[in-house]
């Protein structure tokens, strides 16, 4: 996992191209970006949502096998809670189709993306999203970055 300021993005650069790819992407997104999917370079897909934090996530925890997700606000701000895959308790099995498995919700790291503060998770890392931050629900415009795992 890293969580940091988008200002020190180039500290992560080299790890693989596809990362690379995502990480110049957010040092230059602006909010004014529109809603929907976007093909990059390097088989990098980017999706503009907005949506509403919440106080409980009934899905749980996710986690990914094929893609990296690099997570970003763009207007207000949203909780996402990590943890490492090992120490989650799996509670929908991984479906291939939509690279995902499901995980008890549970405590973890809090991490609180906005105000250009962005999070990459890897394969190893259960997360949690659109969580609401200090218990008040707000809507959210984020890009979710799907990083192809090379």
């Amino acid at each position: 996992m890293i969580y940091d300021h988008i200002k020190n993005a180039h500290l992560y650069k080299g790890l693989s191209a596809a990362l690379d790819t995502g990480l110049e992407y957010i040092e230059t997104l602006k909010a004014d970006v529109q809603i929907g999917t976007y093909m990059l370079e390097n088989g990098v897909k980017a999706i503009v949502s907005e949506g509403t934090t919440r106080l409980v996530n009934e899905k749980g925890f996710e986690a990914h096998k094929r893609f990296i997700d690099i997570q970003l606000a763009l207007r207000g701000t949203e909780l996402i809670r990590c943890k490492p895959l090992e120490f989650v308790k799996e509670t929908i099995p991984y479906n291939p189709e939509k690279d995902a498995a499901r995980y008890a919700d549970e405590p973890g790291l809090d991490a609180v993306i906005g105000n250009g503060y962005f999070l990459v998770v890897f394969p190893d890392d259960a997360h949690e999203p659109l969580l609401a931050v200090d218990g008040q629900p707000a809507l959210v415009k984020k890009v979710v970055l799907k990083v192809p795992v090379e």
